[in-house]
């Protein structure tokens, strides 16, 4: 099996950086709400759920998600 250099290192790097305590996509999904209600609220989210936080700057998909919750709450409210 062969393996892209560039898929090589940035596996690697996911390896290093990756975290004990960190959590899942579906761990991350069911906070999401709670995560936005915070940062509507005006208070720092990131501090509060950091676990969430950590995971949002390492998942794409669920970044994508928690924009879109976002944007959708924005936009009722």
């Amino acid at each position: 099996m062969y393996v892209e250099p560039n898929n090589l290192k940035s596996l690697a790097r996911a390896i290093v950086a990756s975290r004990p305590d960190e959590i899942g996509c579906d761990e991350c999904f069911d906070q999401l709400d709670r995560f936005v209600d915070l940062t509507l609220a005006g208070k720092t989210a990131s501090e509060a759920m950091l676990l969430v936080q950590d995971h949002l700057e390492r998942c794409g998909d669920c970044r994508e998600e928690f924009e879109a919750l976002l944007f959708a709450v924005q936009a009722l409210g």
